[in-house]
């Protein structure tokens, strides 16, 4: 917790100030409650982010980055991924029913098409 809580404060100090597609409110009820559901998170940066058993519901993730974050057991059921980064992500038990995943960057590396 107190890495996400880092690396998302770290996100709403270098965005708040300029303009961004994603919602700073929506940012911060995820670094407070660990969920978002229908969120705007999109081109936020939460490389990093542990967001393990994290409720995702319909976000929109869209261009975000989310190198490196832990969504162990995350739900991220008809989320927004597309173009997002996800890096050596951790995606175990992760449950991706629905989401959208169209020029997806998977944790190995490869690009994923198949919510295009």
């Amino acid at each position: 917790m107190k890495h996400l809580q880092s690396a998302l404060t770290a996100s709403i100090i270098l965005y708040a100030s300029s303009a961004s597609a994603f919602d700073p409110d929506d940012l911060k009820a995820l670094k407070d409650t660990n969920s978002c559901v229908r969120c705007d998170l999109r081109e936020a940066d939460l490389s990093g982010a542990e967001l393990m058993y994290a409720n995702l519901f319909r976000t929109n993730l869209s261009g975000a980055n989310l190198a490196g974050a832990s969504f162990e057991g995350a739900v991220l059921f008809n989320a927004n991924l597309s173009g997002a980064t996800l890096n050596g992500s951790n995606l175990s038990g992760t449950k991706l029913k629905g989401a959208i995943l169209c020029d997806t960057t998977m944790p190995d590396g490869s690009i994923d098409n198949s919510g295009c």
